[in-house]
């Protein structure tokens, strides 16, 4: 039997990461950065973001429709989804938590000319909102970290005092004929560096978030 949604629309549905009860989709791109590149061509219709719940079948809109008004991925910390909103004629960024009819709460404030739009996104393992474009990692919330990345690294958790990066590696590529040998290689390995980008450790694997907001090493 295939169960329905109070609100069928054709929408592609993903995973919100650390919980089971619901999943999210856009009406349109994800990609805060697609904004300027809307505003050079006057302007963007807008898009919503969607919520379905697993549990009674209902799908929530926290906001409605409105022009040059973009969201990001949600994330799940601590009992809470936060997502982010990008409306580009206010020339602002904010930070909401929410909870399907019980709260919708903005959490901080950022300038449109305060961030780095391109990969503007939250991750765990509290709140946080980075930005990385593959040289540099920045951290707006809750407190300001920033040091270069290589273009292979990319920033998955921050703790208190750690940053946790997965760097992907490709071994026996042949770069004359552009294709992998009998010896190719791919995988990830795990860098933890310290807030000031010093690194602390490194080791052969990837960062999974399991339904129970747990994080294991793969």
């Amino acid at each position: 039997m295939i169960k329905r949604f109070n609100e069928v629309n054709g929408l592609y549905i993903e995973k919100i990461y650390g919980q089971d009860r619901l999943a999210f989709a856009m009406s349109d791109t994800s990609d805060l950065y697609d904004l300027v590149e809307y505003a050079q061509r006057g302007g963007y219709q807008g898009s919503v973001i969607k919520f379905y719940d697993f549990e009674n079948g209902n799908v929530y809109t926290p906001f409605e429709k409105k022009r040059d008004v973009i969201y990001s991925k949600p994330a799940y910390v601590d009992g809470f989804y936060y997502f982010l909103q990008a409306d580009y004629g206010q020339g602002k960024v904010t930070l909401y938590k929410y909870l399907p009819e019980e709260v919708l709460e903005a959490v901080a404030e950022f300038g449109t000319d305060e961030v780095d739009l391109y990969n503007l996104q939250i991750v765990g393992e509290k709140v946080h909102v980075i930005s990385q474009n593959g040289e540099v990692f920045k951290c707006y919330y809750p407190e300001k970290i920033s040091f270069p990345l290589e273009g292979s690294e990319t920033v998955e958790l921050l703790t208190d005092d750690r940053v946790y990066i997965e760097k992907w590696i490709e071994e026996g590529w042949d770069e004359e004929n552009n294709c992998a040998t009998d010896e190719y290689k791919y995988y990830d390995e795990v860098l933890i560096k310290d807030h000031a980008g010093n690194t602390l450790s490194e080791e052969v694997g990837s960062i999974y978030q399991a339904s129970d907001g747990t994080y294991w090493l793969a």
